[in-house]
């Protein structure tokens, strides 16, 4: 599309308020920018079953809906984590496998991959090229940036580096970061924590960064407590049993760990307390294998469809994510939805969703005895959590739906293309 065409599109679109960077738009800003058809290639890693892949297939849903001609470019799928394949697949975009993108370093594979990128956008010749996930986000943004694609978008859907790496790692992840945002005319953080981390490492100033929370949807993720008793009877979980959840993939980050270590202590205080794990990942042999779950105190689910998850959120009484490494967390929000009390690691961009004893219950990092002590107090206090709950759903509804992303979301699309006019 030359500049003559997109001007006039622009002319003939929807105009639209947004604020011009670094913070969310309102609808007083006096900036406009005319949304108009685009062509939209987003590059994630894997299209597994995880938070940044959903935002990005819901992207892909929406944009195909609201008349655009969207791509979705992605790597092999494979494991135990689950995959979101047939999603991609029903929400409209053309969706295209890159053999060669893989997560690990390969230098041989990511030399293939960029050049198979390359050939893509040639392909397509889109206007966005919007790029979510650390290796995506690397390859897509230089293959991008190479062939002059108009607007170059990076999502920072998570933080790659983090404490527990160690320290040459993390230097190797912070210089990619550095390199990859020259490459780029537009930076998306889903939480302010996120642009403040970039900021701090000197990746990316503040006001190169537009902060879209992450959308979830609404219809989907509703209070379900009907099917409490169903889903109980179906786990073996007896119905008047103390049940802590989480939902998270296996993964030595996620901190279910923590759970498990820190149960005895609970256990103690409330008999008969259960912890029930929805998810699956390569980590599972290994959490199998603790006594807490080999005595059957921990009720481990699988893989549960999103049109599920509903009901396994209402068989919980508190649901916890002591996660190391965290950017929004979309099950946070789901529970909420769900009115589903919370308690989570304070870490990355959880703050947003958790307000510590409004929304929910915050807990230092890695600290198990106030993390056994903030659930407890959840156990012990049900109108509390449930009022917190309600709180929660209110907050999450009016943050971080799914059209206010798309929305968003179009109106940096729409602000970067006219910067290039």
């Amino acid at each position: 599309m030359t500049n003559a065409r997109m001007s006039n599109a622009r002319r003939q679109g929807r105009k639209r308020e947004v604020d011009s960077v670094g913070r969310d738009a309102r609808p007083t800003d006096p900036v406009s920018f005319v949304i108009f058809f685009m062509r939209v290639l987003h590059v994630i890693t894997r299209l597994i079953f995880g938070g940044a892949q959903q935002n990005t297939v819901m992207s892909c849903k929406a944009q195909s809906a609201g008349g655009h001609e969207v791509t979705l470019a992605f790597g092999p799928i494979y494991g135990p984590e689950g995959s979101l394949l047939e999603e991609a697949r029903a929400s409209g975009a053309r969706i295209v496998q890159i053999e060669a993108m893989r997560r690990a370093v390969d230098p041989w594979h990511d030399a293939v991959c960029y050049r198979a990128l390359r050939r893509l956008i040639r392909e397509v010749r889109p206007e966005v090229v919007h790029t979510h996930s650390s290796k995506a986000g690397i390859l897509g943004r230089a293959a991008a940036w190479k062939e002059r694609v108009p607007a170059v978008i990076h999502t920072v859907h998570g933080l790659p580096f983090h404490d527990r790496q160690s320290a040459p790692v993390r230097r190797v992840y912070i210089a990619a970061e550095r390199w990859a945002a020259k490459r780029c005319h537009h930076l998306i953080a889903i939480t302010p924590a996120m642009v403040e981390a970039f900021a701090t490492q000197h990746i990316a100033p503040p006001e190169r960064f537009t902060v879209i929370h992450s959308g979830v949807d609404t219809e989907r993720f509703r209070p379900r407590p009907e099917t409490r008793a169903a889903i109980r009877a179906e786990l073996g979980i007896a119905a008047e049993a103390p049940v802590v959840g989480i939902v998270a993939r296996f993964d030595p980050y996620k901190g279910h760990d923590d759970l498990l270590e820190m149960f005895p202590r609970l256990e103690e205080r409330f008999p008969g307390v259960r912890l029930l794990f929805v998810g699956d990942g390569w980590d599972r042999a290994r959490i199998e294998a603790h006594p807490v779950v080999r005595a059957g105190k921990a009720v481990l689910t699988g893989l549960v469809a999103l049109d599920r998850m509903a009901e396994y959120l209402a068989a919980m009484d508190v649901k916890v994510l002591p996660s190391y490494q965290e950017g929004q967390s979309r099950t946070l929000v789901e529970a909420l939805m769900c009115e589903c009390p919370i308690v989570a690691y304070d870490v990355g961009g959880i703050g947003s969703v958790c307000i510590d004893g409004e929304t929910g219950l915050l807990v230092p990092i890695g600290d198990r005895e106030k993390l056994a002590q903030a659930i407890a107090w959840m156990l012990e206090h049900p109108r509390e959590r449930a009022e917190m709950a309600k709180r929660g759903r209110l907050h999450v509804h009016r943050t971080f739906s799914a059209q206010a992303m798309f929305e968003r979301l179009e109106m940096v699309y729409g602000m970067v293309l006219d910067r290039k006019d």
